[in-house]
């Protein structure tokens, strides 16, 4: 029997009539429905999701196979764990925008890195996990062994070393889940995190070989014969939050299988919603609207979509929310 919506979606069921508001439930409906009809989902995560604590929702949408790949940025991809084993460590600043420039060298100075109105702990933060990352990476090359760098993080986790710093519920952690779930990632421009920039030290330092950790070609080479064998009946559709290099990568598959590799009948993306507040745009990707898609293959002339001009830290959750009947 086919659960109850239970208050938060028939609160936007009733009240969410028009504009944005309006195209909240629209999307949320169309995602719905592409999975009812078999379809599959992929969700790209830029920004900085993870430490605006996604995964309180995200993690259920993967536990519950309502996700069945993520493309996102390096950082998304380590902070969630930073704030799996250093969440009492964070400081927020509610009055963020006040800050002076010297007032931003004194949380430099304490080890704290912002974003918007949460500093991440340095030392807690990405020292708690350096150790033990850099024995699975150091392990690895000694053995002539090379992974993705969301394989060694889903080895990390899956490890349980890290267990004895959680601080918020493991429940709550997208990255867990999907490390449990073994959910494919891709991580284009995995270079530029902390982590990435961590491995490059030790690279530089002649610690480790670069080619220990899996390249973004490779990442793109993997997606293309994922997406040829899953692009099948009702196909996949594309779940984009924000834009940057986590939805250009992954949706540029589509149509580099059929113009480079001149591959027959590759489905375009099926579905696809951004939440987005970057300014419309021509031109931009980031910015441009959905028909613009069309013209380079991406998407399809019936590709039910939808743009979300709003705060992805807010919307994201209401439609995971309505997609799990919350």
């Amino acid at each position: 029997m086919e659960p109850e919506r239970g208050p938060i979606s028939q609160f936007m069921e009733k009240n969410y009539l028009h504009f944005n508001a309006a195209t909240i439930v629209d999307a949320a409906k169309g995602y719905e429905a592409h999975l009812t009809k078999g379809g599959k989902m992929l969700i790209s995560l830029a920004g900085a999701m993870s430490t605006a604590e996604l995964g309180i929702s995200l993690a259920e949408m993967i536990r519950q196979d309502k996700v069945a790949i993520i493309s996102c940025t390096g950082a998304n991809l380590e902070e969630d764990i930073m704030n799996l084993v250093a969440h009492s460590h964070y400081k927020r600043i509610p009055q963020y925008r006040d800050l002076s420039p010297q007032d931003e060298l004194e949380l430099l100075n304490n080890k704290y890195n912002r974003v918007t109105d949460t500093c991440i702990p340095e030392e807690e933060a990405f020292r708690r996990i350096q150790g033990h990352i850099e024995k699975i990476w150091k392990d690895a090359d000694a053995k002539g062994e090379r992974y993705f760098p969301h394989e060694y993080m889903y080895q990390l986790l899956l490890s349980g070393v890290l267990e004895q710093y959680y601080e918020i519920d493991p429940a709550n952690s997208w990255m867990l889940a999907a490390a449990q779930k073994g959910i494919p990632i891709v991580v284009p421009g995995w270079e530029d995190s902390t982590m990435g920039n961590i491995f490059a030290s030790y690279v530089i330092k002649g610690e480790m070989r670069a080619s220990t950790t899996k390249s973004g070609i490779e990442y793109m080479v993997w997606l293309a014969d994922w997406y040829a064998k899953n692009a099948v009946n009702e196909g996949i559709g594309f779940f984009q939050i924000g834009g940057g290099i986590a939805g250009d990568f992954a949706m540029c598959v589509a149509p580099m299988l059929q113009q480079d590799l001149e591959m027959d009948n590759i489905q375009r993306w099926r579905y696809y919603c951004q939440i987005t507040d970057s300014t419309t745009s021509y031109g931009s990707y980031s910015g441009c609207i959905p028909n613009e898609k069309i013209t380079w293959g991406k998407l399809d002339v019936d590709t039910p979509s939808y743009v979300i001009e709003s705060d992805a830290t807010i919307v994201a959750p209401l439609i995971f929310s309505w997609i799990l009947k919350h």
